[in-house]
């Protein structure tokens, strides 16, 4: 039996899955900040930028489903560092290549690529985090690395609009990146080096001892299946993914396209959707942090879901109570329902702490991006329910479809704050 290794709060094994979160986050967050500026490069009009930027979001979401079923059944039968290592060399690769495409179906394939890498960043670093921490402060320690990881998509906005400042300061070699648009592919380039570069730094950790001694049983490690062939298990399971809908809901659609609501909504200034992806992360990782502390002070993770659930209920009002309002406005609201929205660490803490070691990596790097893939449905409803509604009436109704769905999933949702994580799945 190995010696169950166990570490503190700001211990490298946490450091280092925070890092890694970051440079996912600025990777999987980077397309919609560059969305319209890199889609007009490649000629697309205004018209094309709605439904082909909604096409190659779909696409890199199918992307992380597929890559949160590979890599998580890899994470349970090869080990959470395998995982580790090789999601962050694919999509590294990936977003370098995605630097040097030059239409709308190899942007896709491109984003599709690398979100099969980005599927396995998270759901490997909070299981080993979970599985390492002792179970008094697991809570804190996977807030820390979302916490730290989700302001990677402040970093990719600020280096999207790096240039841009640079040119307007009089800058002559900004000002010719900017003028050829090349702006926006140095931004990849940028995500793709500094995923090779944390490689560098995964030497330094150890592999979790819980799994180390669970290798030497002989129960099925790693089968997807598994979550099918047990009516109580799938039930978990699929409450889990429904937990963390409303996340993508908000960003997915109010905050990705809030310049297309602002237009519907009358307010003159112009939106950017970059700035509203990067203030409503700022918000994210700051709820991300808190809700964990809130969680431990709470004793529970359910009670303070059902806070952050309130908050985001409020905040999705008041986006839709913008008429004829201003940019300053739209802006602070995106930050509003970022911070409202930051349970993400919470919920897939309770996606890895709901499963046995056996198929933990499978569950906490799955049920994430089931979530993320989910989107794709999300979008439908909202283009669907257009044919009824209006653009702004048919986005509210789908956020209140979101939100009662997700509400009674917590509510059926098994209570695992302290839970003891050395145990298998038969």
């Amino acid at each position: 039996m190995s010696q169950q290794k166990s570490v503190g709060l700001l211990s490298i094994p946490v450091l280092v899955a925070a890092l890694g979160y970051f440079v996912d986050i600025y990777d999987l967050l980077l397309f919609n900040i560059v969305r319209i500026k890199s889609l007009r490069s490649l000629g697309l009009t205004d018209a094309m930028l709605d439904t082909d930027g909604k096409f190659i979001i779909s696409i890199q979401m199918y992307g992380l489903l597929l890559g949160g079923i590979l890599w998580g059944m890899m994470g349970d039968k090869k080990g959470r560092l395998s995982v580790l290592f090789g999601s962050i060399l694919l999509y590294s690769v990936a977003n370098i290549a995605n630097g040097f495409v030059q239409t709308v179906n190899q942007y896709a394939l491109a984003r599709f690529i690398a979100g099969v890498g980005l599927a396995g960043e998270l759901g490997a670093g909070i299981t080993l985090v979970s599985e390492l921490v002792p179970k008094d402060i697991r809570g804190k320690a996977t807030s820390i690395v979302a916490g730290v990881g989700l302001t990677g998509a402040i970093a990719a906005y600020f280096v999207a609009h790096s240039f841009e400042w640079m040119a307007a300061g009089g800058n002559e070699w900004a000002t010719n990146i900017v003028s050829t648009s090349y702006d926006w592919r140095i931004c990849y380039f940028v995500g793709g080096g500094l995923g090779l570069v944390l490689l560098l730094l995964r030497i330094s950790v150890f592999e979790s001892g819980m799994y180390e001694n669970m290798q030497q049983s002989k129960v099925q490690k790693g089968n997807f299946l598994m979550f099918f062939t047990n009516g109580r298990r799938l039930k978990k399971y699929l409450l889990a993914i429904l937990v963390g809908l409303p996340t993508w809901y908000v960003i997915g659609v109010l905050v990705t396209f809030s310049k297309e609501f602002a237009e519907r909504m009358h307010i003159a200034e112009p939106i950017d959707p970059g700035k509203s992806v990067m203030v409503a992360y700022v918000g994210i990782s700051i709820g991300d942090v808190l809700i964990g502390y809130l969680s431990h002070w709470l004793g529970s993770r359910k009670k303070a879901l059902y806070v952050f659930y309130a908050l985001t209920i409020v905040s999705i009002a008041l986006f839709f109570m913008q008429e004829a309002g201003t940019a300053n406005r739209m802006y602070a609201i995106c930050a509003l329902m970022g911070f409202a929205t930051g349970f993400w660490a919470l919920f897939v803490t309770m996606a890895a702490e709901h499963f046995g070691t056996n198929l933990r990596a499978t569950a906490a790097t799955t049920i994430p991006n089931m979530v993320r893939g989910s989107l794709p449905i999300i979008i439908m409803l909202f283009a669907g329910l257009q044919s009824a509604f209006s653009y702004l009436t048919a986005a509210a109704i789908t956020g209140a479809v979101v939100m009662t769905v997700s509400s009674i999933a917590v509510f059926m949702t098994e209570e695992t704050f302290g839970k003891d994580l050395n145990f298998i799945e038969e």
